[in-house]
């Protein structure tokens, strides 16, 4: 576990890539579990008004990685993208401070926020960095980064559950986004504008759409979204779920603080879990619990028993959040950018999914049969994904 946080420490470029992630966890567990709060109950927006913000936000998103994700392999500046997408950040943030309201929440939501694209950019810069490791070594460091993700969640779950919990209004939660969206500039800014070992693919733009949208990798991508469907529906439903059962504001704080908190010795396990089992025998376990936690929590969030569920959720987060991002990586090994940017293809496949399952669950029941099929999208993933690849080493 020491040897990866070393090789982190000695290199400038994983430090600022760390460093970014750590901003970007604080802001996603600053914004996700409470984004359907906000413009559901605070601003009222109706649940399908809600869903479109959701798949405009993963189309936006997805574009975008794409584009930048092929450009930056083609040889525009890393440094140059992420500081692009960290200002757009921080200006939605700072749109939602000073004209706060349903215009601005739809357009800051579904149109500024980057979702998945400042997200798959840090990864693209890390892979880079580290490549002058070994394999193994090289997937010990990207556990770590992937870590400083959860470990944000686990420090600023407590604030909010805090603030909220004194009778905070929720677009208190603004003015702290526009914080850690300005420490993500100031680490963006930290990095050179080139990167040792960064080579231009050579390819055409054509092409390398072309190569994203091979059918192996399109399936993949597609299954992978099916899990991705569960950890979106389980941040937009987790706090409508816990104010349908009569809990306050301040427990959903509390129980994303604990899932998050104890992903973070799971996620640094995963290096020694992957010397007993395949990458793709771990991601489909991870999926099944995670479904199997999700399934269950409409109907245990009125009780006790709702806290443990924290550790299935996190075990099985662990697994689910980490280990496809060096899948997806290995698919276009050797253009880190267009790699990245299935992270984002993955990202909008599932929150698209999660929207259809929102959308159907809450017309045909409620919150409880949305949860329950967006744990049976995760399942069908993860089986699919370990029956795909039964053949692949």
């Amino acid at each position: 576990m020491m040897k990866p946080i070393s090789l982190i420490l000695q290199d400038p470029v994983l430090r600022a890539a760390t460093l970014a992630v750590l901003f970007y966890g604080g802001f996603i567990g600053s914004i996700a579990p409470y984004q359907s709060l906000v413009g559901v109950r605070r601003l009222g927006l109706p649940n399908g008004a809600y869903a479109l913000v959701l798949v405009t936000a993963a189309v936006v998103a997805v574009s975008a990685s794409i584009l930048i994700g092929v450009a930056t392999d083609r040889g525009l500046s890393r440094r140059r993208a992420a500081l692009v997408s960290a200002g757009a950040t921080l200006c939605g943030a700072l749109l939602m401070i000073v004209a706060p309201g349903r215009p601005s929440f739809v357009l800051v939501h579904a149109l500024i926020l980057p979702g998945a694209t400042l997200f798959g950019q840090f990864f693209a810069i890390g892979r880079i960095a580290s490549r002058v490791h070994s394999p193994a070594d090289q997937d010990a460091v990207m556990a770590v980064i992937r870590a400083m993700l959860a470990l944000a969640f686990v420090a600023v779950a407590p604030v909010w559950s805090a603030v909220l919990s004194a009778g905070g209004d929720l677009l208190w939660i603004y003015p702290g986004l526009a914080v850690l969206a300005a420490g993500m500039l100031l680490s963006v800014l930290a990095l050179p504008d080139r990167i040792a070992g960064d080579r231009p693919s050579g390819q055409s733009f054509r092409a390398s759409l072309s190569e994203l949208a091979r059918p192996e990798v399109v399936l993949r991508v597609a299954l992978l979204g099916g899990i991705t469907a569960s950890i979106t529906a389980y941040l937009v439903l987790i706090g409508l779920i816990f104010g349908q059962a009569g809990r306050p504001e301040g427990d959903v704080a509390l129980f994303v603080g604990g899932v998050a908190g104890m992903e973070v010795p799971f996620m640094l396990a995963l290096p020694l879990a992957l010397r007993l089992a395949s990458r793709r025998m771990l991601i489909a376990g991870g999926a099944v619990i995670y479904g199997g936690w999700l399934a269950a929590l409409p109907w245990l969030a009125g009780s006790a028993w709702v806290w443990l569920l924290i550790l299935p959720a996190a075990f099985g987060g662990a697994a689910v959040l980490t280990l496809p991002i060096a899948y997806l990586q290995d698919l276009l090994s050797d253009r880190p950018g267009a790699g990245a940017s299935l992270i984002a293809l993955q990202k909008v496949t599932g929150d698209g999914a999660c929207a259809l399952a929102f959308v159907a669950g809450t017309a045909l029941s409620g919150y409880g049969l949305a949860a329950v099929l967006a744990a049976g999208l995760a399942c069908a993933g993860g089986l699919g994904l370990a029956w795909v690849d039964r053949h692949r080493r």
